[in-house]
């Protein structure tokens, strides 16, 4: 490689297939609180957000720091006791990380979620020391799709914006990655390929990625 880049990974959805899990720590949440949201509701006001976020949306209002961050807390911990006992990475991840290792391509974990959770699941599936950098809500003024936590990531890793490669599973990360004027690799575990068409390439899991073929977007 004549010239260096860098990729950065949203975390849920695309380092571990986790949004079924989510779903159901919705679900549950929103039955403990007696708050009645459709099916449908998920994916418009909760998917690819900030818990901050999701809760405004769900709740109808607006909460104090505190009230969000009790409340968010509480619905991760309903989703680390459902997804915890069966986490594992999405298929191909560790064989691609160790590929990027070996190249000496930067990486970061650029995420919307709470810092328990991205504590939690890199331990799990023992991948943080690929990263050189990791960013969660708490370390940005606005979550996805506000580009502010791709640039502030690229910013970390010492690389040009037009250098990095956002992997993305979620639409609004999408968003994120192309406002933050980044390629995207769209990852089909939340949305068809049809929906992540908008990105500059769609992969089913990391053993159809390379190092080789990530430079060539970058061309």
């Amino acid at each position: 490689m004549k010239e260096k880049f860098a990729v950065l990974f949203d975390m849920d959805g695309v380092i571990i297939d986790s949004n079924p899990y989510h779903k159901s720590a919705w679900v549950e949440f929103c039955k403990i609180h007696q708050i009645d949201i459709k099916e449908e509701e998920l994916g418009k006001n909760i998917y690819g957000k900030t818990n901050k976020d999701a809760l405004k949306n769900i709740l109808g209002k607006e909460l104090s720091a505190e009230e969000s961050d009790k409340l968010g807390e509480e619905k991760e911990a309903l989703y680390r006791d459902l997804h915890g006992p069966e986490m594992v990475p999405v298929k191909g991840l560790i064989n691609f990380l160790e590929e990027l290792k070996k190249n000496n391509v930067a990486t970061a974990v650029a995420t919307n979620a709470p810092t328990s959770n991205v504590d939690f699941i890199l331990h799990k599936i023992g991948v943080r020391h690929y990263f050189d950098a990791i960013i969660d809500a708490k370390q940005v003024k606005k979550g996805k799709p506000d580009p502010e936590i791709y640039l502030k990531a690229a910013e970390m890793v010492n690389i040009s914006s037009d250098r990095c490669i956002v992997m993305e599973d979620s639409t609004t990360g999408v968003e994120a990655g192309l406002k933050a004027n980044m390629k995207v690799v769209g990852i089909t575990t939340t949305h068809t390929a049809e929906e992540l068409s908008h990105t500059h390439l769609v992969i089913n899991d990391f053993d159809e990625l390379s190092v080789d073929k990530l430079a060539d977007l970058l061309q």
